[in-house]
């Protein structure tokens, strides 16, 4: 899994590109705070001819989000998290993205 970061000149965001190497699910997608926790149509990462999905969001910079992913109904936490923080409510942890 893989994140990578595009801070944009011209506006107060941050292009974040979710990869994620999944080649036997038929869905994933990336809930967190930014979309309360919703996967739907918007959330869904495309899946790629080599097996990856990925797909892109643009955040407002200089804030922090929570968020995993859905694999096939499955949450998954990002290896590559800025951070991870417990939450009482999941009864786990979840990756954070630090913007």
């Amino acid at each position: 899994m893989a994140i990578s970061k595009q801070y944009l000149k011209t506006k107060p965001v941050c292009k974040v590109t979710f990869t994620v190497p999944a080649e036997e699910a038929t869905k994933v997608a990336v809930v967190g705070d930014f979309n309360n926790w919703k996967a739907n149509k918007a959330s869904a990462l495309k899946k790629l001819k080599n097996g990856n999905f990925k797909g892109t969001i643009e955040l407002p910079k200089e804030t922090s989000f929570e968020f995993k992913y859905i694999i096939d109904g499955n949450y998954v936490n990002e290896g590559e998290a800025d951070r991870y923080q417990w939450n009482d409510y999941a009864g786990g942890e979840n990756a954070v993205l630090d913007l």
